[in-house]
């Protein structure tokens, strides 16, 4: 029995996902299963290949839906995990009790864990601390921003790994570690362990290269790394360094995509109050209420400056229009 299982790539909740849905899987389904562990990564244009739809069952997490007959698990949680209407017409006649989506949850992992065992009796219990730092993590539930951006938790650490991922079999490599053995026992794997310094140090170089280039007005941080290897920095670095703000948007650059991350401060004395998933879906990305992202084409870098401002303009008035 060969079970192929769709994640979101580059993603500790993508990863952990996987993990426990395959820990659930043998578990509570059955045990003579081979997983294969496939990443996807939000991009323009289409976002699956169908002819990878190749197991005797195909499941996808932490990812949006697919109506291909050939998906018969589905877990997600972003509130935009519709790329149409359709879709999610096709997702509410699903009647196989194995198609599950809940946005309330903070992390993918913890609806499967919460899914496994109220449906299926799966016990998540030797998962809890991968669970935890899941919700943490995905839910940006640090004290505050000093916490999430000194990396001293292992989750922390190892999620600095996983968004560095240097090819697209490491992540595959590392779920059934997240399924079995403690996220410190992981860091110190020989195919993790070296990964770790040059990590750390980037990431303080990083905060410097943000220092200079982060402006924060009207509440909302601006800034543009496309000139810089940075897509994978760590997201509450714009916090940290301004935390006057309630919104930020910035643009990174990879080899095949330009991302506009939105995000909101958690920690801000004003409560965001513009839902950032509405704001990217309006140019084809998505997320949820508090953090979203778009994906454009490496071509489309004037396209994708031109909808950062547009959205920079539009979250600063937002706060014009409170304060006013």
């Amino acid at each position: 029995m060969r079970v192929r299982v769709f994640f979101h790539d580059k993603c500790f909740d993508g990863a952990s996902s996987a993990a426990v849905f395959s820990r659930f899987y043998r578990e509570r389904i059955r045990n003579d299963v081979e997983f294969v562990f496939t990443g996807l990564v939000h991009r323009a244009g289409a976002l699956f290949d169908e002819n990878q739809f190749d197991g005797d069952e195909n499941a996808i997490v932490d990812f949006k839906y697919s109506s291909s007959p050939q998906i018969t698990w589905w877990f997600d949680h972003h509130e935009s995990a519709f790329l149409t209407p359709a879709d999610a017409e096709h997702f509410e006649r699903d009647q196989s009790n194995r198609k599950f989506y809940d946005p309330d949850f903070k992390s993918c992992t913890s609806f499967i864990a919460f899914i496994g065992k109220e449906r299926f009796g799966f016990d998540p219990t030797p998962l809890g601390d991968l669970v935890h730092w899941t919700d943490v993590i995905d839910g940006a539930l640090y004290p505050d921003a000093r916490t999430a951006v000194e990396m001293e938790a292992p989750a922390m650490k190892l999620t600095m790994v996983i968004e560095s991922a240097p090819d697209h079999e490491f992540v595959p490599n590392l779920i059934p570690l997240l399924a079995r053995k403690t996220l410190a026992e992981i860091l110190e794997e020989p195919f993790v362990a070296p990964l770790l310094p040059p990590l750390l140090k980037r990431h303080e170089l990083s905060i410097g290269i943000l220092k200079e280039r982060t402006e924060c007005k009207d509440g909302t941080i601006f800034f543009d790394v496309t000139d810089h290897d940075l897509e994978g920095y760590n997201k509450f670095i714009p916090y940290y360094l301004h935390p006057e703000s309630v919104y930020s948007v910035g643009l990174s650059k990879s080899s095949f995509r330009v991302k506009v991350s939105v995000g909101s401060n958690p920690w801000a004395t004003q409560a965001p109050e513009v839902n950032l998933a509405k704001i990217c879906e309006r140019y084809g990305g998505g997320g949820h209420a508090r953090v979203g992202a778009i994906s454009f084409n490496v071509n489309q870098h004037a396209t994708a400056i031109r909808a950062a401002q547009e959205i920079v303009a539009e979250l600063r008035a937002a706060i014009r229009a409170k304060s006013g």
